[in-house]
C-alpha cells in the first residue's frame, strides 16, 4: 500500500515496526496531508529516518499538465498527470460559504452515460486512495485557497470504486488530516443500488447525490445504460432504504435536456414517484459535449420545471453554471488534451 493511502493506526504500526516512538507517526501523517513534495520536507524528523522511509515508501505527487482559471467566476480547472502518466481532472469553485473541489475517483468511467464526457474512451483503471486526497491537496496547495468542501462528481462512478473511495474518506476525514467533516462531502452516483445499500450500512453523514436524470425506465434507459441493471423503481426503493438509516436527504441531480426530460409532465411523474421521501433537485443545465446531439433545456423550460417541483412539496434548485469559458464541466479538459496528444 501506498503510504499516503495508510490511516494514521496503519501509519503507527508501520513505525513501531521500523523501532520508531509512538509520536512520529503523527509528524508524518501530518506533513503526508500538508501535500509536501518529498521527505526532505518533513524537516521535524531525523534525516536517517527520511533517508529510511524514501528508500522502503516512496511516493509520487500529481503534475500539472494544464491549469485553466475562469475570467467570469474564478473557477480554476487542473488536468493532472498521475505517476502512471493518465490524466485525471479536478475542479475548484468559489461560493460564498467556502471552495469546494470536485475531484475524479476513477480513470475513465465504464458508465456510459449519454450526455457524460468522462466515459466517452471507457475506464482505464479506478484511483487509489492517495490519488484521491492528492486532487484535494495539491489544489489547495497550488491555488493557494483553504478547501472547506468535498464533491465525488468528476470523472469516474465512485461507487464502482467503493473500497479505494471509503479510505480516502476515512483519510480526508481524519482529525490529524485535513478534518474536512463528513458533512461538507457529497458523493454522486450514477445508481449502482448494491452499493447504495453498502454505504447506507456505514452510515456516513455525507450527502448522497442520485444522478437520476429521468423520469421513468422508457427515458432513463436511453440516456444512462445503468439504468437497465437497476431500473429506476429499484433505484428509489434504495434512497428510501438509505433515508432510513442514515436520516440523511438525499439530493437528486438531473440534467436538464431540451426534448427529453424537461417537461411539465416529467416533473409531475417525479412527484408522484418520489412521494414521501426527503428529497432535493439539483437541476443542472446540461453542458455541450461535442460527440452528443443532446441539448440544454431552454430557461423558460427549466424554470417551469423547478416551480412545477416546488409546488408539488419537493424543493428544487438550478445550479449556478461555473467554469463554462474553460471546459469545466466533466471529462471535457482529458478529452481536449488526450485528442491533442493523438
Amino acid at each position: 500500500m501506498n503510504i499516503k493511502s495508510m490511516t494514521l493506526q496503519e501509519l503507527g504500526a508501520l513505525l513501531k515496526e521500523m523501532g520508531q516512538p509512538a509520536f512520529r507517526a503523527k509528524q508524518v501523517y501530518t506533513w503526508l496531508h500538508r501535500g509536501v513534495r518529498s521527505y526532505e520536507e518533513m524537516t521535524n524528523l531525523p534525516k536517517s529516518l527520511r533517508e529510511e522511509l524514501e528508500a522502503r515508501y516512496p511516493f509520487h505527487t500529481p503534475q500539472v499538465l494544464r491549469k485553466q482559471e475562469s475570467k467570469k467566476d474564478g473557477t480554476i480547472k487542473y488536468l493532472w498527470q498521475l505517476s502512471d502518466g493518465n490524466c485525471v481532472e479536478t475542479v475548484l469553485m468559489r461560493y460564498h460559504y467556502g471552495n469546494t473541489v470536485c475531484i475524479s475517483t476513477e480513470v475513465g468511467c465504464r458508465m456510459g452515460c449519454a450526455f457524460c464526457a468522462s466515459t466517452l474512451g471507457g475506464l482505464v483503471r479506478r484511483l487509489e486512495p492517495f490519488e484521491m486526497l492528492d486532487q484535494v491537496l495539491f489544489t489547495q496547495v497550488d491555488s493557494g485557497l483553504p478547501v472547506s468542501h468535498i464533491v465525488l462528481m468528476g470523472i469516474g462512478e465512485p461507487l464502482d470504486n467503493f473500497d479505494n473511495v471509503l479510505r480516502f474518506l476515512e483519510l480526508v476525514n481524519s482529525e490529524a488530516g485535513m478534518n474536512i467533516s463528513m458533512r461538507h462531502i457529497s458523493l454522486s452516483t450514477c445508481g449502482l443500488v448494491p452499493k447504495i445499500d453498502a454505504l447506507a450500512e456505514k452510515k456516513l453523514q455525507l450527502t448522497l447525490s442520485v444522478s437520476l436524470h429521468a423520469p421513468n425506465d422508457a427515458v432513463r434507459d436511453k440516456i444512462m445504460p445503468v439504468n437497465k441493471a437497476y431500473p429506476s423503481q429499484m433505484l428509489l426503493d434504495a434512497c428510501r432504504r438509505y433515508y432510513a438509516s442514515t436520516n440523511r436527504r438525499i439530493s437528486f441531480e438531473y440534467a436538464m435536456i431540451d426534448g427529453v426530460n424537461d417537461s411539465v409532465e416529467d416533473a409531475k411523474e417525479l412527484l408522484r414517484r418520489l412521494k414521501g421521501l426527503p428529497a432535493h433537485f439539483n437541476l443542472i443545465p446540461l453542458n455541450h459535449v461535442e460527440e452528443s446531439p443532446l441539448k440544454p433545456s431552454s430557461r423558460a423550460a427549466v424554470a417551469a420545471f423547478q416551480k412545477t417541483l416546488e409546488d408539488g412539496g419537493i424543493p428544487a434548485t438550478v445550479r449556478r453554471t461555473l467554469g463554462g469559458d474553460i471546459d469545466a464541466s466533466c471529462g471535457q479538459l482529458r478529452r481536449k488534451f488526450s485528442k491533442e496528444q493523438g
